[in-house]
Protein backbone atom coordinates (compact mmCIF):
# COMPACT_ATOMS: atom_id res chain seq x y z
CA UNK A 1 0.00 0.00 0.00
CA UNK A 2 1.25 2.94 -0.75
CA UNK A 3 0.85 6.41 1.29
CA UNK A 4 0.85 9.83 0.21
CA UNK A 5 0.89 13.11 2.78
CA UNK A 6 -0.28 16.22 1.49
CA UNK A 7 -2.12 19.66 3.13
CA UNK A 8 -4.91 19.86 0.55
CA UNK A 9 -6.58 17.83 -2.17
CA UNK A 10 -7.42 19.16 -5.64
CA UNK A 11 -10.02 17.23 -7.54
CA UNK A 12 -10.45 17.45 -11.37
CA UNK A 13 -14.61 17.30 -12.00
CA UNK A 14 -15.64 15.04 -14.99
CA UNK A 15 -13.95 11.82 -15.09
CA UNK A 16 -12.89 11.72 -11.64
CA UNK A 17 -16.09 12.55 -9.11
CA UNK A 18 -18.34 11.88 -12.21
CA UNK A 19 -19.35 10.56 -14.86
CA UNK A 20 -20.48 12.85 -17.65
CA UNK A 21 -18.71 11.23 -20.29
CA UNK A 22 -21.98 10.27 -22.38
CA UNK A 23 -23.68 13.48 -22.35
CA UNK A 24 -20.14 15.53 -23.32
CA UNK A 25 -20.06 12.61 -26.53
CA UNK A 26 -23.21 13.28 -27.18
CA UNK A 27 -22.84 17.19 -27.39
CA UNK A 28 -19.57 17.61 -28.98
CA UNK A 29 -20.18 14.64 -31.60
CA UNK A 30 -23.07 16.64 -32.48
CA UNK A 31 -21.20 19.73 -32.84
CA UNK A 32 -18.76 18.02 -34.71
CA UNK A 33 -21.09 17.22 -37.33
CA UNK A 34 -22.40 20.23 -37.61
CA UNK A 35 -19.36 21.71 -38.87
CA UNK A 36 -17.94 18.97 -40.66
CA UNK A 37 -15.63 17.82 -38.36
CA UNK A 38 -14.44 13.93 -36.78
CA UNK A 39 -16.92 13.35 -33.89
CA UNK A 40 -14.49 10.91 -32.07
CA UNK A 41 -11.37 13.56 -32.72
CA UNK A 42 -13.32 16.38 -31.53
CA UNK A 43 -14.79 14.26 -28.27
CA UNK A 44 -10.90 13.05 -27.45
CA UNK A 45 -9.60 16.30 -28.09
CA UNK A 46 -12.47 18.25 -25.53
CA UNK A 47 -11.86 16.22 -22.56
CA UNK A 48 -10.28 17.74 -19.56
CA UNK A 49 -9.58 21.07 -21.47
CA UNK A 50 -11.76 24.49 -21.37
CA UNK A 51 -14.19 24.07 -24.78
CA UNK A 52 -12.93 27.49 -25.82
CA UNK A 53 -9.95 26.25 -26.40
CA UNK A 54 -10.89 22.89 -28.41
CA UNK A 55 -13.05 25.41 -30.12
CA UNK A 56 -10.33 27.92 -31.29
CA UNK A 57 -8.06 24.91 -31.87
CA UNK A 58 -10.42 22.99 -34.22
CA UNK A 59 -11.72 26.22 -36.30
CA UNK A 60 -9.89 29.44 -36.07
CA UNK A 61 -11.84 30.83 -38.29
CA UNK A 62 -15.13 31.18 -36.71
CA UNK A 63 -16.84 33.20 -33.45
CA UNK A 64 -15.23 31.29 -30.69
CA UNK A 65 -17.23 32.73 -27.54
CA UNK A 66 -20.52 32.08 -29.57
CA UNK A 67 -19.79 28.62 -30.46
CA UNK A 68 -18.43 28.15 -27.16
CA UNK A 69 -21.62 29.39 -25.75
CA UNK A 70 -23.71 26.71 -27.70
CA UNK A 71 -21.90 24.35 -26.24
CA UNK A 72 -22.31 25.34 -22.93
CA UNK A 73 -26.11 25.92 -23.33
CA UNK A 74 -26.50 22.24 -24.61
CA UNK A 75 -24.12 20.73 -22.15
CA UNK A 76 -26.16 22.44 -19.26
CA UNK A 77 -29.03 21.18 -20.86
CA UNK A 78 -28.08 17.17 -20.87
CA UNK A 79 -27.62 16.19 -17.93
CA UNK A 80 -28.56 12.87 -18.67
CA UNK A 81 -26.64 9.70 -17.38
CA UNK A 82 -24.52 12.35 -15.06
CA UNK A 83 -23.84 10.09 -11.97
CA UNK A 84 -20.76 9.96 -9.15
CA UNK A 85 -18.08 7.60 -10.18
CA UNK A 86 -17.44 4.53 -7.81
CA UNK A 87 -15.31 5.60 -4.12
CA UNK A 88 -16.46 9.45 -5.04
CA UNK A 89 -19.01 10.14 -2.24
CA UNK A 90 -17.16 8.12 -0.03
CA UNK A 91 -13.82 9.93 -0.15
CA UNK A 92 -15.26 13.20 -0.51
CA UNK A 93 -17.18 12.57 3.08
CA UNK A 94 -13.95 11.10 4.66
CA UNK A 95 -12.14 14.46 4.17
CA UNK A 96 -12.26 17.76 5.81
CA UNK A 97 -14.41 20.33 3.69
CA UNK A 98 -11.59 23.20 4.02
CA UNK A 99 -9.09 20.73 2.48
CA UNK A 100 -10.00 19.35 -0.63
CA UNK A 101 -11.78 21.55 -3.43
CA UNK A 102 -12.51 20.96 -7.27
CA UNK A 103 -10.49 22.28 -10.35
CA UNK A 104 -12.31 21.84 -13.31
CA UNK A 105 -12.19 22.84 -16.81
CA UNK A 106 -16.17 23.69 -17.21
CA UNK A 107 -17.75 26.84 -16.50
CA UNK A 108 -19.06 27.41 -13.10
CA UNK A 109 -22.70 27.18 -14.37
CA UNK A 110 -22.33 24.26 -15.83
CA UNK A 111 -20.11 22.60 -12.63
CA UNK A 112 -22.63 23.39 -10.64
CA UNK A 113 -25.48 21.37 -12.78
CA UNK A 114 -23.36 18.46 -13.03
CA UNK A 115 -22.18 18.31 -9.52
CA UNK A 116 -26.10 18.90 -8.27
CA UNK A 117 -26.65 16.36 -10.82
CA UNK A 118 -24.33 14.03 -9.53
CA UNK A 119 -25.78 14.44 -5.70
CA UNK A 120 -22.08 15.91 -4.78
CA UNK A 121 -21.56 18.84 -2.66
CA UNK A 122 -20.29 22.16 -4.38
CA UNK A 123 -16.73 23.51 -2.84
CA UNK A 124 -17.39 27.12 -1.67
CA UNK A 125 -13.81 27.61 -3.21
CA UNK A 126 -14.14 25.89 -6.37
CA UNK A 127 -11.96 26.94 -9.38
CA UNK A 128 -13.56 26.77 -12.95
CA UNK A 129 -12.42 27.80 -16.47
CA UNK A 130 -14.22 30.72 -15.24
CA UNK A 131 -11.90 31.98 -13.05
CA UNK A 132 -8.62 31.67 -14.49
CA UNK A 133 -6.63 33.13 -17.72
CA UNK A 134 -5.17 29.98 -19.03
CA UNK A 135 -6.21 26.43 -18.65
CA UNK A 136 -5.29 23.10 -18.15
CA UNK A 137 -2.47 22.04 -19.56
CA UNK A 138 -1.30 25.73 -18.10
CA UNK A 139 -0.36 25.39 -14.20
CA UNK A 140 -2.76 28.33 -13.63
CA UNK A 141 -5.84 26.17 -12.46
CA UNK A 142 -4.11 23.72 -9.74
CA UNK A 143 -2.11 26.90 -8.30
CA UNK A 144 -5.27 28.86 -7.98
CA UNK A 145 -6.94 25.61 -6.26
CA UNK A 146 -4.02 25.50 -3.77
CA UNK A 147 -4.10 29.41 -3.25
CA UNK A 148 -8.13 28.63 -2.59
CA UNK A 149 -7.26 26.27 0.34
CA UNK A 150 -4.71 28.67 1.23
CA UNK A 151 -1.71 26.53 0.98
CA UNK A 152 0.59 25.70 -1.98
CA UNK A 153 0.50 23.40 -4.40
CA UNK A 154 3.35 21.75 -3.63
CA UNK A 155 1.36 20.60 -0.41
CA UNK A 156 -1.43 19.60 -2.54
CA UNK A 157 -2.43 15.96 -4.09
CA UNK A 158 -3.78 16.17 -7.67
CA UNK A 159 -6.58 13.48 -8.83
CA UNK A 160 -7.09 13.85 -12.56
CA UNK A 161 -7.84 11.31 -15.42
CA UNK A 162 -6.95 13.59 -18.62
CA UNK A 163 -3.20 14.21 -19.52
CA UNK A 164 -3.84 17.85 -20.35
CA UNK A 165 -5.12 17.51 -16.60
CA UNK A 166 -2.17 15.49 -15.28
CA UNK A 167 -0.06 18.27 -16.92
CA UNK A 168 -1.37 20.58 -14.96
CA UNK A 169 -1.30 19.63 -11.98
CA UNK A 170 2.63 18.43 -12.32
CA UNK A 171 3.37 22.26 -14.04
CA UNK A 172 2.01 23.75 -11.13
CA UNK A 173 4.51 21.19 -8.41
CA UNK A 174 1.47 18.90 -6.99
CA UNK A 175 1.86 15.31 -6.69
CA UNK A 176 -0.87 13.78 -9.12
CA UNK A 177 -3.02 10.63 -8.67
CA UNK A 178 -4.52 9.63 -12.46
CA UNK A 179 -7.39 7.48 -12.67
CA UNK A 180 -8.18 4.85 -15.34
CA UNK A 181 -11.53 5.99 -15.95
CA UNK A 182 -10.83 7.70 -19.64
CA UNK A 183 -7.39 7.47 -21.44
CA UNK A 184 -5.39 4.83 -20.93
CA UNK A 185 -2.46 3.86 -19.10
CA UNK A 186 0.09 4.66 -21.40
CA UNK A 187 -0.56 8.11 -21.82
CA UNK A 188 -1.39 9.13 -18.26
CA UNK A 189 2.32 8.05 -17.33
CA UNK A 190 3.56 9.81 -20.26
CA UNK A 191 1.66 12.93 -19.38
CA UNK A 192 4.06 12.60 -16.08
CA UNK A 193 1.46 10.93 -12.95
CA UNK A 194 2.71 9.62 -9.89
CA UNK A 195 0.41 7.17 -9.72
CA UNK A 196 -2.41 5.49 -11.35
CA UNK A 197 -5.57 3.27 -9.78
CA UNK A 198 -8.63 2.52 -11.18
CA UNK A 199 -11.57 5.15 -9.65
CA UNK A 200 -12.12 6.93 -5.94
CA UNK A 201 -13.03 3.62 -4.86
CA UNK A 202 -9.05 2.62 -4.59
CA UNK A 203 -8.05 5.95 -2.72
CA UNK A 204 -8.33 5.67 1.19
CA UNK A 205 -7.96 8.95 3.38
CA UNK A 206 -6.84 9.37 6.62
CA UNK A 207 -5.27 12.27 9.33
CA UNK A 208 -2.17 12.79 11.15
CA UNK A 209 -2.02 16.57 12.82
CA UNK A 210 -1.76 19.17 10.38
CA UNK A 211 -1.59 16.77 7.41
CA UNK A 212 -3.88 14.47 5.31
CA UNK A 213 -2.72 11.04 4.20
CA UNK A 214 -3.89 9.24 1.00
CA UNK A 215 -3.57 5.23 0.72
CA UNK A 216 -3.63 3.93 -2.93
CA UNK A 217 -5.06 0.32 -2.80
Amino acid sequence: MVRIRCRGVLFDLDGVLIDSTPAVARVWKKWAARHGLSPEEVVKRAHGRPSIATIRELLPQVNAERENRIVERAEIEDIEGVVPLPGAQELLRALPPERWTIVTSCTRPLAEVRLRAAGLKIPGKMVTCSDVERGKPHPEPYLKGAAALETTATDCVVVEDAPAGIRSGKAAGSKVIALRTTAVEEELWEAGAGWIVGNCGDIGAGKVPGELVFELM
